[in-house]
């Protein structure tokens, strides 16, 4: 089982824009997916009942947008499933510590439940990441 750690940036003056940080063991999937990507806003994609929490019906969720060299059209997306008390995630494919390709993770599902609400909480007090 994998173990997810989200962060974001709340934008200026540190960043052009408010984005998501998502780490899977450690790693930050976004930036070594496509590093032309920065993570979507965190309001999208944490709110209760949004597109990462997971249900048994697969979803495809954006979770980056091309940044550089200019914003554009370009899209970094991952499908996220439940099976039984694990959450899955998909369609991946950013090289691990060894250099081998990811291309998909798990997690228990209490534990990214509450990853994913405590991410939510701390954008609400604007402290997620600090």
């Amino acid at each position: 089982m994998s173990t997810l750690l989200i962060s974001a940036c709340h934008g200026p003056p540190a960043c052009v824009a408010v984005h998501t940080y998502l780490f899977v063991d450690g790693l930050d999937v976004v930036a070594r997916s496509d590093s032309r990507m920065a993570g979507v806003d965190p309001k999208r994609l944490f709110r209760p009942g949004g597109p990462l929490y997971p249900a048994d019906m697969p979803c495809t969720v954006d979770v980056a947008t091309q940044e550089r060299p200019e914003p554009g059209p370009d899209r970094l997306t991952i499908r996220v499933r439940l099976r039984g008390a694990t959450v899955i995630w998909s369609d991946l494919m950013y090289p691990g510590l060894d250099g081998r390709p990811i291309e998909e993770v798990r997690f228990r599902l209490e534990a990214y439940l509450g990853e994913v609400e405590r991410a939510y909480a701390a954008l609400q007090g604007h402290s997620l990441g600090q």
